[in-house]
């Protein structure tokens, strides 16, 4: 590809400050990182958290980068002023509003724009996102079509499976896996889209055709400045999904209205919305909802009509977020029939509500709640099916949000009967400091004057505390090994150890029999 042609998207944008140097030059590959500068690559300089790209300039321009896209004039740092003469680059260069922006709009452009190739449903939310793309993969694939899937547990190119480095990867990568996906001759891309990614730009160059906006509860505020920055970011989601595109399908949002957000959403799209809730008015509603250990039914009561749906995952979350599925599915004009079909076929989502068998008469369940949102929505599902008392093991990570840890103590508190604190990817932090938050929490909401009062313990070894929990239960109790579902890894320090709740609840299990 020629410079000049892969910088074509930014002159429809009108982003380009700029141009220094010959540009009909040849380009191999594209990065923002200058470690991996080959001869015949163009570097974009982005100024990231850590470090600033336009710092390494030099560096790859000596690796052998062939352009260079900026947003700070060249050389880096240097004030070209009256009489001091025009500092020229070594390599052709073109100078742009938002390098960071940029750079996804190259990387499409890069890769032959995949994602106009593609349906692409994107679903942005603090809880509920890997649900809802499984159970969207499901709905799709049940009528034929080929899907892949981008998200916190994994990413899916047909029958391969990928490790996840990101719940969205970075801009580069992201649209490479889409071309992947092209290529392998798939159809469809379902995605989870983080509110870091947003924020940061990774999904610029991506053109959806549907969004989906689950909930809203606090998460991730050592990122973002508060509780509003943080909707903005997810907004952004919405507010850039256009009618107009290189798609000639209409395109849709499909909003939860039972969160206090979802007006909001509504109000600031840009395209057709449909709504859905249990509780509120909706376009999509659960009627009739019925909750077991064997799963969920409801009526669906839709734009299409009225039909029963059964699914296998537990809890009502789950069927706001089959709701949602529901919705994708109408919209890409499957017929209901598929739809049951694709919700029934998701026995489980990796470390959501992930139930662990190995012959005990109590029940275990790893769950990846790590908000005091999730961590409500879980007990509520467990209290709602419990025959017996609940067993809470969780923690908070370290060098992450404090601001959630009490408030996830006092909601551990509401429905548990014994709660069992524990480290939880600790990181840079003493993990009983951190645990010493998530008490204080807990011993706030706990009621002296109950005679039934929520025991609790405090032990900062994981191993241990699970295993003090399948010591506890008995028959027809439930344990809830809460905060990590399908992470088979503790971060203590600067390591990473692997470590799965799953495989260590198993073995405590084992232990017992």
């Amino acid at each position: 590809m020629i410079f000049a042609d892969l910088i074509a998207p930014l002159d429809v944008q009108r982003d380009v400050i700029e141009r220094q140097g010959d540009l009909n030059v040849d380009v191999t590959a594209l990065t923002d990182d200058s470690r991996l500068v080959r001869p015949g690559s163009v570097f974009v300089a982005v100024a990231g958290g850590r470090a600033d790209g336009h710092a390494f300039l030099s560096q790859a321009v000596d690796a052998g980068a062939s352009a260079l896209v900026v947003e700070k004039p060249w050389p880096f740092g240097v004030e070209v002023g009256p009489g001091v003469g025009r500092v020229v680059p070594p390599v052709p260069m073109v100078r742009v509003k938002d390098s960071r922006r940029a750079l996804g709009l190259l990387a499409s452009r890069f890769h032959r724009d995949p994602s106009s190739r593609l349906s692409m449903i994107g679903v942005t939310g603090t809880n509920g996102k890997t649900t809802v793309t499984y159970l969207c993969k499901a709905v799709l694939e049940a009528s034929g079509r080929r899907v892949g899937l981008i998200g916190t547990v994994a990413y899916h190119i047909g029958a391969e499976r990928l490790h996840a480095s990101h719940t969205t990867p970075g801009a580069v990568e992201l649209q490479a896996l889409l071309a992947r996906m092209v290529d392998a001759g798939l159809d469809s891309a379902v995605m989870e889209v983080s509110s870091h990614a947003l924020a940061l730009d990774r999904a610029a160059g991506c053109e959806f055709d549907v969004a989906v906006f689950t909930n809203l509860t606090q998460d991730h505020l050592d990122f973002h400045a508060d509780l509003d920055d943080y909707f903005d970011a997810k907004l952004r989601l919405f507010t850039s999904l256009t009618p107009a595109g290189n798609k000639p399908n209409p395109k849709r949002a499909i909003v939860n209205m039972d969160d206090a957000r979802g007006e909001r959403v509504c109000a600031a799209s840009r395209v057709p919305v449909w709504t859905y809730a249990i509780r509120a008015q909706a376009d999509i509603r659960a009627e009739d909802v019925r909750l077991s250990l064997a799963g969920t039914r409801f009526t669906a009561v839709t734009p299409a009509g009225r039909f029963p749906v059964e699914g296998r995952l537990v809890g009502e979350h789950n069927v706001y977020n089959m709701l949602a599925a529901v919705g994708v599915g109408l919209h890409e004009r499957l017929s209901t029939d598929t739809i049951r079909a694709g919700i029934r076929s998701v026995e489980n989502v990796p470390g959501r509500f992930e139930r662990v068998e190995a012959g005990q008469n109590f029940t275990v369940v790893v769950d990846y709640a790590h908000t005091e949102d999730a961590l409500v929505r879980l007990l509520a599902a467990a209290h709602a099916l419990k025959t017996g008392r609940i067993i809470t093991v969780f923690g908070c990570g370290g060098d992450r949000d404090r601001g959630k840890r009490p408030k996830m103590g006092r909601a551990a508190a509401q429905r548990s009967d014994l709660v069992i604190l524990t480290s939880d990817n600790p990181r840079t932090e003493d993990p009983l400091a951190i645990l010493r938050e998530v008490e204080a929490g807990l011993r706030e909401a706990l009621d002296p004057s109950k005679p039934n009062r929520v025991r609790y313990e405090v032990i900062a070894d994981r191993r241990m505390d699970i295993e003090a929990a399948i010591r506890e239960a008995k028959p027809g109790d439930m344990v809830l090994i809460a905060g990590k579902g399908h992470e088979d890894y503790q971060i203590i320090g600067d390591k990473r150890v692997h470590f799965d709740d799953r495989e260590v609840a198993r073995e405590a299990i084992r232990k017992l029999r």
